[in-house]
């Protein structure tokens, strides 16, 4: 999910010299009492304010909760387990401060996060050089794991970096399939908000769109932040287009639909998991009934593998949107807490710790609680799992479940 970058040299150069300083202070680790434990920190990056705050807030809980159940089962003897939350605010050079500010506590052994793809690009060669492992729940850009000519030469940029969500390429194939096939809908219209994941997923969906023989009946582009669309309204009304496919985050197209329905286009918004959280709907109130979004995995209320996840989620009222990525944060939180177990023996920490976390987080092999966990050589999730959910009566509902395979 989101772009930019200048300090990435200084940084990493910074960087390297502070891991140099983390591992070489790990032999002084547990001076305490013999009854105490080694506190690991699990770090977790992602909008916790402003833009996108209700599917970061999810992430941190989602992780959270794992934290949790692996210290009151005991899942690594030696070793208590915290979650220390930086707030990125969907800005890609604070995501890359976040980066350099894990590396440099020596307690942090992997990260979950961040939620938007344009932030994580900042944050990959800062984990790289320092060998700590990164897991996000919700990057769906390709490129983050099969490099930018992912389309023609697929090769893995980081070996640090792995994620539990799909990616885009399938993503976008499986909307343009649905919208076709299931919607029989023929003329679209295309916008995005011109950041890392919003312009990749809509362009996919363009090109398999087109590639099923629909036809394009226009497309713009808007800018973060924006509230007033009236002019893009114009455009879309007088298309004469049968649909909106949006590529980016909830915070525009909750706003997007209901300027386009006010105005009298009653086409249904299409878009990717960056709009499926019931703040959409909130929102765009009953402007939004019709809509369609697509997102990762099954619904994690169906799972009977998330269920008691779910009920500690709500029984503590966590805030945030656990539907979305909580259950993949859960998952991502879950591994890394397992590739430890295999590391830290009776809480001591070895001085490659971080190098022999990521050798361990690749052989994940688990049954998680929004599906079975393992990756493959590009870091990226064996799970392919997809769905298309509608809003009716004023909730998102799961419409179709499935894969999807790239035609060439």
């Amino acid at each position: 999910m989101r772009h930019r970058s200048l300090l990435i040299l200084t940084t990493v150069l910074t960087t390297g010299a502070l891991t140099l300083t983390a591992c070489g202070s790990r032999d002084n680790k547990d001076s305490k009492g013999s009854d105490s434990k080694t506190e690991v920190i699990i770090g977790v990056d992602a909008p916790l304010t402003g833009q996108n705050s209700a599917t970061g807030l999810g992430l941190q809980y989602g992780a959270k909760v794992a934290v949790d159940d692996a210290n009151k089962n005991n899942t690594v003897p030696g070793v208590k387990f915290v979650i220390k939350a930086l707030d990125d605010k969907a800005l890609p050079p604070t995501g890359q401060q976040n980066a350099t500010s894990f590396v440099a506590n020596k307690d942090v052994l992997g990260v979950v996060g961040p939620l938007n793809s344009g932030v994580a690009q900042t944050m990959q060669q800062v984990f790289a050089a320092a060998n700590l492992v990164e897991i996000s729940p919700a990057n769906t850009a390709p490129e983050l794991t099969q490099g930018k000519n992912w389309q023609t030469a697929k090769k893995r940029p980081y070996k640090t970096y792995f994620r539990t969500a799909t990616t885009d390429a399938l993503q976008g194939g499986f909307a343009a399939q649905y919208a076709g096939q299931t919607l029989k809908k023929k003329k679209v219209f295309v916008v995005d908000d011109k950041q890392t994941y919003g312009a990749g997923l809509a362009k996919l969906f363009k090109s398999n769109f087109l590639k099923a023989g629909g036809k394009l009946a226009g497309e713009d582009h808007v800018n973060v932040g924006d509230k007033d669309f009236s002019t893009l309204v114009t455009k879309i009304k007088n298309s004469g287009a049968d649909l909106l496919y949006y590529g980016g985050q909830y915070d525009e197209s909750q706003i997007i639909t209901k300027q386009l329905k006010d105005a009298g286009a009653n086409i249904p918004l299409m878009g990717g998991d960056g709009m499926f959280t019931p703040t959409y709907i909130k929102t765009a109130g009953k402007a939004a009934e019709g809509d369609l979004a697509t997102s990762v995995g099954v619904p994690v209320d169906s799972l009977p593998a998330a269920k008691d996840f779910i009920t500690k989620y709500k029984t503590a009222k966590y805030p945030g949107d656990y539907g979305t990525y909580g259950g993949y944060s859960y998952d991502a939180a879950t591994a890394i807490i397992k590739a430890v177990g295999t590391v830290v023996k009776d809480g001591k920490v070895p001085t490659d710790a971080r190098a022999q976390i990521v050798a361990a987080v690749q052989k994940t092999d688990f049954d998680g609680i929004a599906g079975h966990l393992s990756f493959d050589q590009y870091g990226d999730t064996t799970n392919k799992q997809l769905t298309v959910y509608q809003v009716k009566n004023g909730a998102w509902k799961a419409v179709r479940s499935g894969t999807y395979e790239p035609t060439s």
